[in-house]
This record gives C-alpha cells, structure tokens and sequence, in this order.
C-alpha cells in the first residue's frame, strides 16, 4: 500500500456515502471526493480574508491564506485528483486575487497543474480570478451531479453547494459539542466552509428550511480524527 493510498483510507475511514448515485468520501478536512469520477470538491476558501479586513482596518493576523493553501494542497496530494471544483467564494472578495502574494500564487498553480480546475462563481467572487488558471462557471454539471455555489431553496437531486457553511450541534452527557459538517439527505449536500478564517451556520437555522428530507437528513461532523454521521434527531441549536 502506497503512502498516498494509506493517507486517503486513513482521512475517509467509515466515511463513504452515497450522494444521488455518486459514491462520496468525507474527508475531516472538509472536502467531498468522487473516487469514480476522479472529481473532489472544496467550498468557501475565503482565500485573503485576511487581507480585505485589515483594507477595512479590522487588524487581524495575515496567516489565513498559508493555512487554507496548506490544508488544500495536502488534500489534493492524497486524494490525487483529475478534476478539483472549487464552489464558489474562492477568494473573499473581487480583488483577492490580485492581492494574493506570489508566493501562494505559485503554490495555488503548482495543485492546478495537470488537473481540470474549475472555480464556481460566488457571491464574493462572480468573476474570474485574475492571473490564474482554470476555468470560471456559474455551475458545473459531472454525471448525475450539479455543482454550484449557492443551494437552491427546493430539493434538488445531485446539487453540491457550499455558502451556507453548514455545522451541527449536539449534547451528550451534559456535554455540548459543535462541529463543522457535510449536509446531505442522500439526494443533494452542502459543504462546510474550508477556509481558515470562515465561520459556520447550524444546520437547524431557518436557511435551510424545506432544502433537505428531514427524516433522512444527516450531519456529517468533523471529528479530530474521522466523520462522524449524526442523525437529525440528536441536533441541536445554537
């Protein structure tokens, strides 16, 4: 068993599911990978956040894109994807590419070279990135899936969005515990939010009202070590 193999089985484990036919692995570093398709899917890097707020004079620490770049780029050398979708909210706002040091925009093309990229257009970012490669779409459609960045607000079978940022809560012995997670019913899912500086939105929030089969519904939380599926029954809000 190679390296690479042994990472991904160790990142997945006890985490395939299946999503509108498409077999799916949740990574607990927040991505969704299609091993059929070769196709792995990210949302919300928020990539120089950091930098639109101190243009706005909130001083915050200027590490968010490192970390996020880092977290990527060693998903993308264990899983080895053909096709990597980016959902949408890439870059925190219109000029955050520009803004983007080289020294990231070199790391950023060197996970881009040999693979189909496609950055989804976001409300923080409707345009291209500038200086960079891949492909720019408002939506991407992959066998039976649909990739865009905002879910739409009615059942729709094999959409993969993100924006929401979706987390999940729940209490065990006295304990409150609140998590990141994947949102899927088994038709469709929404993406938590993969960069460094990106909060989160309970899944029990009223935005999501009437997108999901509640009685199949499950929270995928981002555990430390693996994801852990937690039925609907057990969330909590807050």
């Amino acid at each position: 068993m190679t390296a690479a193999i042994a990472a991904i089985r160790s990142a997945a484990a006890g985490d395939a599911i299946t999503i509108a036919g498409e077999r799916a692995l949740c990574d607990r570093r927040g991505v969704v990978f299609f091993p059929d398709l070769g196709l792995l899917a990210v949302s919300d890097l928020h990539l120089e956040k950091g930098s639109a707020m101190a243009r706005r004079g909130q001083l915050v620490p200027p590490y968010d894109s490192a970390a996020t770049l880092l977290m990527l780029q060693a998903v993308i050398a264990d899983h080895r994807p053909k096709t990597v979708v980016s959902l949408g909210d890439s870059f925190h706002d219109g000029g955050g590419a520009g803004r983007m040091p080289d020294v990231f925009r070199d790391q950023l093309a060197g996970m881009m070279s040999g693979r189909d990229w496609f950055w989804i257009a976001g409300n923080h970012d409707p345009e291209a990135p500038a200086g960079l490669p891949g492909e720019t779409v408002r939506e991407l459609a992959v066998g039976s899936l649909l990739f865009r960045h905002e879910p739409s607000a009615r059942p729709v079978e094999g959409e993969i969005a993100g924006h929401l940022h979706p987390c999940a809560r729940i209490v065990q012995r006295g304990r409150s515990v609140r998590r990141r997670c994947f949102a899927s019913d088994g038709l469709r899912m929404i993406l938590p939010a993969f960069g460094a500086y990106t909060g989160s939105l309970n899944v029990l929030d009223r935005a999501y009202r009437g997108m999901f089969r509640w009685e199949a519904f499950v929270a995928y939380m981002i555990g430390k070590e693996r994801v852990y599926p937690i039925a609907a029954s057990m969330l909590r809000p807050g």
